[in-house]
């Protein structure tokens, strides 16, 4: 099984859902949601893969970094890659049925294992899907992390326990997902949190507590105010507000502010290593894919994604050597033109 053959596959499976385009930047799906493309005008989306274009990278071949290290710490836990899987659901409403909710999350989170990685699993508007993530992560010894929708505080109280009971190793809320859209369509109502609401609930658990969704450095500051031990900047891939700036424009100055604080994952518009090193250098400490693993999982099972992930670490791996980086902390901004 080779990239091609998984891609292909993927095309197949997800045919009316997903193009698999060779250039994933959001513009032939626009508008598609549910699906897999940016809401409205897919602008969105579309930012996220032009904010990473708008970057290049200062080639540097006069150093000591020979075998660059691409392992990460995360809560304790080392991993042999930066790049891990962001929470993917609706695998019958946004990509077709191909593979059932916990056949895919299965997938996800069993090939990002493989990969030295690890995989977020999420929450949907249909019950059983962030049980099929919980059940991934515990099969998988706990290595995964149960992101919960912004529903009322007393369902996302039932679910942490849930993720508690997973063993995992901590445990979030997607407050982006304020505004989905096949949430509210599906009777699973969500909505904004408060700044008190949030604290509550992240004293609430022992595990460590991740916000996704942030996208200002106010937001970004009171995240740490909260309690919260990693943020996730992203604007849910395009998918819940039109007209939003790439998580690549706003990730240098909320790193300028909460860096050292607080944990920072960047999500948005990552489709290879470069891309990953790319955000590396903007300030996150690792970085999440979504539409790649998808592609992993559909085209080829867990295999796939483990493929994909692989390709994507040797990748960065590789720009880390053209670019002088010895391991993962040293990749900064003078990596970035």
């Amino acid at each position: 099984m080779n990239e091609k053959e998984v891609r292909d596959r993927a095309r197949e499976r997800l045919k009316g859902f997903c193009r698999v385009c060779p250039s994933c930047d959001g513009r032939a799906c626009a508008g598609e949601v549910p699906g897999l493309g940016g809401v409205l005008t897919g602008s969105s989306f579309v930012n996220n893969v032009e904010a990473l274009s708008m970057y290049h990278l200062n080639m540097r071949t006069i150093h000591q970094a020979g075998e660059p290290d691409t392992s990460l710490h995360v809560f304790g836990r080392l991993f042999g890659t930066p790049i891990f899987v962001a929470p993917l659901t609706g695998a019958s409403y946004n990509m077709g049925g191909a593979l059932s909710e916990q056949e895919m999350i299965t997938c996800l989170v069993d090939g990002a294992k493989e990969a030295g990685s690890f995989a977020f699993t999420g929450d949907g508007a249909e019950e059983e899907i962030f049980g099929a993530g919980t059940a991934a992560v515990k099969h998988a010894a706990g290595l995964g992390i149960p992101i919960i929708k912004p529903r009322s505080v007393e369902a996302i109280i039932v679910r942490l326990r849930q993720a508690e009971e997973s063993g995992a190793f901590a445990v979030g809320v997607d407050i982006d997902g304020a505004g989905l859209v096949t949430m509210d369509l599906k009777g699973h109502p969500v909505g904004p949190k408060t700044f008190y609401q949030l604290r509550n609930l992240a004293q609430l658990t022992s595990l460590p507590f991740i916000l996704k969704g942030i996208m200002t450095v106010q937001e970004a500051e009171m995240a740490v105010e909260i309690g919260a031990a990693a943020i996730v900047v992203s604007n849910h891939g395009g998918r819940v507000l039109d007209g939003t700036p790439g998580v690549a424009e706003v990730l240098p100055e909320i790193v300028e502010r909460v860096k050292g604080e607080i944990f920072v994952f960047a999500d948005g518009g990552i489709r290879n290593g470069i891309d990953a090193l790319k955000m590396l250098a903007l300030g996150a400490n690792a970085v999440l894919i979504g539409r790649p693993a998808l592609w992993g999982a559909f085209g080829g099972e867990a295999g796939g994604v483990r493929l994909l992930l692989e390709k994507m670490t040797a990748q960065l791996r590789h720009g880390m050597l053209m670019t002088g980086c010895i391991n993962v902390k040293t990749v900064d901004h003078r990596v970035i033109y």
